[in-house]
């Protein structure tokens, strides 16, 4: 368009016409578009695995939390191929209340670990779940601002889904990769203390409980079973005026632990004051640690454990797989809202209900 302002009568004063404006389609949108990225063979994973390499590894872990029988199927195959690679590694579980600075501890844990000893480092952090949505933040990488980025350290959040004491279902699953890939080090965090803990017990070495002092109810706020599974108690944030109050907390843990009966291992667990923010009391916390390990070791206690874990984990599996089939079984599935009708509306106990939808699988999976 013609500019007035460009007129003889304007002298000095020139309005450039512009350029043409591009089209608001990318023409490169064609070339842009990349072919959906193709599933991998079971080969293809075991090899990539047992390679270190870590892009693989996150797809077979991905394969694994899937719920697709038809990814269930392959990545029960990736695992039984990788099996024999595995269990090379420390396992430590680590727990504590809400807010008692797990992630901000793992973060300066496993560059503490990485210096002592070195190898390679893999954090499974479980997230919570929304029980309304069912969706999860998986924000635990924002926490480890240090090990996220380092080279020898794989980071992966899951959501717990709801699943058993916070822990994610595959857990379990994903350590055998993770060992697989050459990992020697590896820690499972937990969204929280929970009366179901037992599932991270029953998948760890060593279960290292993190608390606070200073909260007012430092043994109210923590169950008897889980003070029973702890192989070691440390009470985080030992800094400034806290000290003392952490001090206090520790001897009230100790004499707690004093009334438990001793542990299978053997070993007296022990209760030590930290601070994760200021890195103080660290290497005392990870001395026990390896005393622990060291001493379960030489008596023969943590190859027990690691066999009982594997048979708590084979009754588990039958259990889940027992539970998915009922619920999947289409004769079940057109039944039950018809039979909770009848258990709200008072016409047959639960009892009766349950028992009927079982005997009608059973039948049903007899045919």
């Amino acid at each position: 368009m013609e500019h007035p302002e460009n007129n003889s009568q304007y002298k000095g004063l020139v309005v450039n016409s512009g350029i043409e404006q591009p089209s608001i389609v990318n023409p490169y949108l064609k070339q842009m578009h990349r072919k959906r990225r193709q599933m991998l063979s079971v080969q293809e994973f075991v090899d990539g695995i047992l390679a270190g390499n870590v892009t693989v590894l996150s797809q077979a872990v991905t394969l694994v939390e899937s719920v697709r029988p038809e990814h269930q199927a392959m990545a029960q195959e990736v695992i039984e191929r990788c099996l024999p690679y595995s269990g090379n590694s420390v396992r430590i579980g680590i727990s504590g209340v809400p807010g008692a600075g797990k992630s901000t501890s793992i973060d300066v844990f496993g560059l503490h670990v990485l210096e002592r000893t070195g190898g390679k480092l893999a954090v499974l952090a479980i997230d919570p779940s929304s029980e309304k949505t069912k969706g999860s933040i998986l924000g635990d990488k924002t926490r480890m601002e240090r090990l996220s980025v380092h080279p020898d350290v794989f980071v992966r959040p899951s959501p717990s889904a709801g699943s058993l004491g916070g822990v994610a279902r595959k857990t379990r699953e994903t350590i055998i990769l993770c060992e697989a890939a050459g990992f020697d080090t590896i820690f499972v965090e937990t969204v929280g203390v929970g009366q179901s803990e037992t599932a991270v017990h029953s998948m760890v070495d060593f279960f290292l409980l993190i608390q606070l002092a200073g909260t007012g109810d430092e043994l109210q706020g923590i169950k008897r079973g889980i003070m029973e599974m702890a192989d070691g108690i440390i009470i985080n944030k030992a800094d400034g005026n806290n000290i003392d109050k952490a001090k206090l907390a520790a001897t009230q843990f100790r004499n707690a632990l004093h009334l438990f009966p001793a542990s299978e291992s053997g070993w007296t667990p022990q209760v030590l004051t930290y601070s994760g923010f200021y890195n103080i009391g660290v290497k005392e916390v990870w001395d026990m640690v390896y005393k622990y390990i060291d001493f379960v070791k030489a008596n023969g206690y943590f190859d027990y454990r690691r066999n009982e874990q594997s048979k708590y984990w084979m009754y588990e599996t039958i259990n889940e797989h027992l539970r998915d089939s009922f619920y999947n079984n289409p004769r079940i599935s057109g039944m039950l809202e018809q039979k909770e009708r009848q258990v709200l509306g008072g016409l047959e106990t639960s009892f009766a209900a349950a028992k009927d939808l079982l005997d009608t699988y059973w039948r049903e999976i007899g045919k």
